[in-house]
């Protein structure tokens, strides 16, 4: 279970946060990190994220055994191409990416040999809040953790990635790449597309800044994860763009639903003839809002 020398790559809030659980933990004997930014490195070093800041990528993942990948999805194709001939051979490499099929296409393309010890791993644990500072030991504590092994991923990488997030307390289950990224287009991508959309919708009506100083906490709750940062979601939505794409029709067919019932009472309330035709679709519009309501009622937050 312990890490003699974990190389971090990227020293933002994921990356971050698996460093500082490993040491809440005592799991992690040295820690390297390596981020883009000198600025970053020296923050992650004075928080005592990182015990060693490097100014390369192969400098963090020489001689490491474990290596966790903590960076934008658009990153992973040139970060795996760099570090490969680097790695040990019995290096554990992880990414945090919140989509899998283009991480694992990238590391077929990249890895060679080192392949077999690549366990793609997705944490279900953030924060709308971004860098290091953010970072915070307890954040995966009690979280999901998704794995998405390939079929040349080792028994042994696979089994020691499973026990090590196990140990900082995350909820460990696995998956194939596809599944993984069909779910989570459903439960997490499409909801961040729809929170970004009606902020925009919302901000450039004329009246939109007035209307959002008398927001309540219906906006609050709803609109939180709009706050999130564009360049990783960004990526996260152009590389799983066609399960995106299939969870917006979804939307947009029970969306019209609503359209069609609300169209039908508008014009029962400026046609007085109309008026007993809206009955009907009052009656479909509660019964669509109690189903969404019943299947929200039931669902437990983990």
């Amino acid at each position: 279970m312990m890490v003699e020398r974990l190389g971090l790559i990227g020293c933002g809030l994921m990356g971050g946060s698996f460093a500082l659980a490993l040491k809440q933990a005592g799991l992690v004997r040295h820690v390297v990190g390596f981020s883009p930014r000198e600025s970053t490195r020296a923050k992650a070093l004075a928080l005592g994220v990182i015990d060693e800041a490097v100014g390369s990528l192969h400098e963090a993942v020489r001689d490491a055994d474990v290596v966790l990948l903590a960076v934008p999805v658009a990153a992973t194709a040139s970060s795996l191409r760099e570090m490969a001939p680097f790695l040990r051979v019995d290096t554990l490499l992880m990414d945090v990416g919140s989509t899998k099929g283009d991480v694992v296409q990238a590391a077929q393309r990249h890895l060679g040999d080192k392949l077999p010890c690549f366990v793609p791993a997705h944490p279900i644990a953030g924060s709308e809040r971004a860098g290091v500072e953010a970072a915070y030991a307890d954040l995966y504590r009690g979280q999901p953790l998704i794995l998405t092994p390939i079929a040349e991923t080792d028994a042994t990488p696979l089994a020691r990635a499973h026990h090590l997030w196990q140990a900082l307390g995350c909820q460990v289950s696995r998956m194939s790449p596809e599944a993984h990224d069909a779910t989570f287009a459903a439960v997490s991508h499409l909801p961040h597309l729809l929170a970004f959309a009606f902020i925009q919708g919302l901000s450039e009506q004329p009246q939109g800044a007035e209307f959002m100083s008398l927001a309540g906490p219906g906006f609050r709750d709803f609109s939180r994860i709009a706050a999130s940062d564009p360049a990783v979601w960004r990526d996260i939505f152009s590389a799983n763009a066609s399960e995106l794409l299939v969870q917006l029709s979804h939307f947009r067919h029970a969306l019209t639903s609503f359209e069609t019932q609300l169209q039908a009472i508008a014009q029962g309330q400026t046609d007085q003839n109309l008026t007993q035709n809206s009955a009907p679709h009052l009656a479909m519009l509660e019964q669509q809002i109690a189903q969404a309501s019943a299947v929200r009622a039931k669902w437990k937050a983990h």
